[in-house]
């Protein structure tokens, strides 16, 4: 069982590291919406040939159901641009972006809770 553990947080790592090292090509701060607490920074890394949204290891959600990683345009959220669910409410994750998905034209990232359709908290990103 430990090792199991240490084999996941090391890939976590790996991966982090990994996106990391080609440095952010965009990043911004999040700030919490409808009585959410969200902060921490989120950049957007160039990851395994493509592109992915990494949470800062300062990344913090107060708590909500099916909270996920999405992206929007002047502040308002965008349907169907959810790239993936929250693995834990605090701390560096990793979410890629599928490939064909053109991301250029949005300039901000949410933490949106798709069971009630609202924003958790966005960041504005340059």
């Amino acid at each position: 069982m430990i090792a199991k553990a240490f084999t996941a947080a090391a890939l976590a790592l790996t991966l982090a590291a990994t996106a990391a090292q080609a440095g952010p090509s965009r990043s911004g701060s999040f700030v919490g919406e409808n009585n959410h607490v969200v902060t921490g920074g989120v950049s957007i890394v160039k990851y395994n040939g493509g592109k992915a949204v990494r949470l800062g290891p300062d990344f913090f959600l107060d708590g909500a159901p099916d909270p996920k990683v999405g992206f929007g345009s002047q502040g308002t959220y965008t349907d169907g641009t959810l790239i993936g669910p929250l693995s834990s409410n605090t701390g560096e994750q990793l979410f890629p972006i599928p490939a064909g998905m053109d991301v250029s034209g949005f300039d901000t990232i949410f933490i949106w809770c798709e069971k009630f359709s609202v924003s958790l908290g966005k960041a504005a990103i340059n």
